[in-house]
């Protein structure tokens, strides 16, 4: 893995660590290429009952658990798609949810998927950002970082300092809800907006 990619393989336990580095990089496909404002981290690591891998591989959640670098996407609420780097050394699972960013290429495309949305919300929640860049369940599993998948992600045109991010409530999560494991660009208006966890009715 490149160099300036590195930090990604950090060990699982310091995902939240890399899903603040992560803010400002910026994912490319499909003629599109989104800026991220807003992010979230789940460990594998037996801790996490948020996460997908809490509790050990599945058919689904294998591909957390590494290599560094692979796209985990999945499907939610039986209708959205969504959005996650893998991290963490190969049999540690970890995964930073891409929750929110900033369309800095390819407008006209992300608008003609996305219709006729003000700026700031063409990317703004994980399903929309998955629907602007144009990919689907196809891209699961593929490297974001060698370039021989649908997705490229590079490093930030506009590095975000520490002290500009956020960190809060982890959003629609039944389990480990208030871990503050969402991280986010103070002020950026295409970051989404907290819905706290509600428990569906019997």
């Amino acid at each position: 893995m490149d160099r300036g990619l590195s930090f990604l393989s950090a060990p699982a336990s310091a995902v939240p660590e890399t899903a603040k580095r992560l803010l400002g990089w910026e994912v490319s496909a499909n003629g599109v290429t989104v800026r991220l404002t807003e992010v979230e981290a789940y460990a594998g690591t037996g801790e996490d009952a948020a996460s997908h891998a809490h509790r050990g591989p599945t058919p689904r959640t294998q591909v957390m658990f590494g290599p560094a670098g692979r796209a985990y996407v999945y499907f939610v609420f039986g209708m959205h798609w969504c959005l996650n780097v893998v991290c963490g050394p190969e049999g540690e699972a970890s995964a930073v949810l891409l929750r929110a960013g900033e369309v800095i290429g390819g407008v006209d495309v992300a608008r003609e998927r996305r219709g006729d949305a003000p700026a700031r919300e063409l990317a703004r929640g994980p399903a929309r950002l998955v629907k602007t860049l144009g990919i689907g369940p196809d891209a699961n599993g593929t490297s974001m970082v060698d370039g021989s998948g649908p997705l490229r992600l590079g490093p930030p045109s506009r590095p975000v300092p520490p002290d500009a991010v956020e960190a809060g409530p982890r959003v629609g999560v039944a389990g480990a809800h208030d871990i503050p494991w969402r991280f986010w660009i103070s002020g950026d208006p295409t970051v989404s907006a907290y819905r706290r966890h509600s428990p569906r009715k019997r």
